[in-house]
């Protein structure tokens, strides 16, 4: 997304809440999500998320919480980090609390951040659409999916290309295996067919 359009939405997202964002966040938003160790979870991830909330906001109990969340769900990336969700998350939390949110609100924006680790079904209905955007890489045109690969595979270039290959097809059979990829209706309705023929195909090319 250009970087106007990126500052207007952040700006009416914290409008909409009647609260005016901590000085400078946004370009330290910005900032985290183009740091040249990233490839996939980029400023383009964070565009086709936000895009695709647009279309199924009517969906969300809550959007406004849904939206801060898209912002914050991979503001930390550290590749070869296995906290990448929990620092994102207190990375909000404390943000959203300097901004003046409400604890409540904050700790919903918490939670739905770390319903991406992706290890537990959502335990709300807005923690299911959030984690359904997160996953809609998984449903997209062949074309952007080879594309996504090519942008994981750049982002684990570090590990051994044997052990890669056992690790990332463990994670692709998995969401493979699942009984619903997607747990919403509009999600599945939308993306579960070329979820599954992307991960088959991807999986046997592995």
């Amino acid at each position: 997304m250009p970087h106007q359009r990126n500052v207007a939405r952040w700006l009416a997202t914290w409008a909409a809440l009647e609260l005016t964002p901590p000085t400078g966040l946004c370009e330290q938003l910005l900032r985290a999500w183009d740091e040249p160790q990233r490839h996939y979870h980029t400023l383009q991830h964070l565009g086709e998320c936000l895009a695709l909330f647009d279309t199924l906001r009517a969906h969300a109990e809550q959007p406004a919480d849904i939206e801060l969340a898209l912002w914050f769900h991979d503001a930390v990336y550290d590749v070869q980090g296995h906290a990448n969700e929990a620092r994102s998350a207190h990375w909000a939390t404390e943000a959203l609390a300097a901004g003046g949110v409400d604890p409540v609100r904050c700790q919903r924006v918490h939670d739905l951040i770390m319903a991406t680790c992706h290890t537990a079904l959502p335990a709300s209905p807005d923690q299911a659409l959030l984690v359904d955007i997160d996953l809609a890489i998984l449903g997209a045109p062949a074309a952007r999916f080879a594309q996504y690969t090519q942008q994981i595979n750049a982002e684990y270039a570090w590990v051994p290309p044997e052990v890669y290959a056992v690790k990332r097809r463990a994670v692709l059979q998995g969401f493979l295996d699942r009984e619903q990829i997607y747990t919403t209706p509009a999600a599945r309705q939308r993306l579960a067919q070329h979820a599954r023929e992307n991960l088959a195909k991807a999986v046997s090319s592995l």
